[in-house]
């Protein structure tokens, strides 16, 4: 059985659609208590573990950046340092936000990352506890998930279309557009 963090929201809901998981929501897990996330893990000996939750507020993290490092960084790394104990691979999520956020072309792995903003660095805490880990990880960064379900970028754009006639939107952000089935999907795979 694989060990979802997250239910509710895009991934999460495609992971449970995929079956065969076991997916923990902040009732079961909360993430702001790291050590309460290793218990869950410990008691639930999975076969895997994957982390599908976060701290996603990217505005309100420039107020909230401890809560998101405890959130984004420190309960990653605490999931990496018990799935080490026990022997057991994990897959988080990342995001692209660990990088500057400048150029036109894709990210590689191994890019420099210079977060530019307290949700970037919190993400980016994340992923360096879970390499100093000594787990068998997979990060996966992605950026513009896309589903029916949860909020989006596609969906707040269409509700807000229904409502106003002009919308006025950032035109100096590039995303790749990812559908959260398939990210679900890749996730899954990789924590086999």
């Amino acid at each position: 059985m694989i060990l979802i963090f997250g239910k509710t929201g895009q991934v999460a809901t495609e992971l449970q659609r995929l079956g065969g998981v076991v997916a923990l929501g902040r009732a079961d897990a909360d993430l702001s208590d790291p050590k309460a996330c290793a218990d869950v893990i410990k008691s639930r000996a999975p076969s895997a573990v994957i982390n599908a939750a976060a701290y996603t507020a990217v505005d309100r993290a420039e107020e909230e950046e401890a809560l998101a490092t405890l959130i984004n960084g420190d309960a990653p790394t605490a999931m990496g340092q018990v799935c080490a104990e026990m022997g057991i691979p994990l897959v988080h999520i990342s995001t692209d936000y660990v990088f500057a956020g400048t150029g036109e072309t894709a990210w590689l792995p191994n890019d420099t990352t210079t977060p530019q903003n307290a949700y970037g660095r919190s993400k980016l805490a994340g992923e360096i506890g879970i390499r100093n880990s000594g787990a068998v990880h997979a990060i996966v960064r992605t950026s513009g998930v896309v589903s029916a379900f949860g909020m989006n970028f596609v969906k707040s754009m269409l509700r807000l279309s229904e409502t106003r006639e002009a919308l006025n939107v950032v035109a100096d952000q590039i995303c790749g557009p990812t559908p959260a089935c398939e990210l679900a999907s890749a996730c899954k795979k990789m924590a086999y």
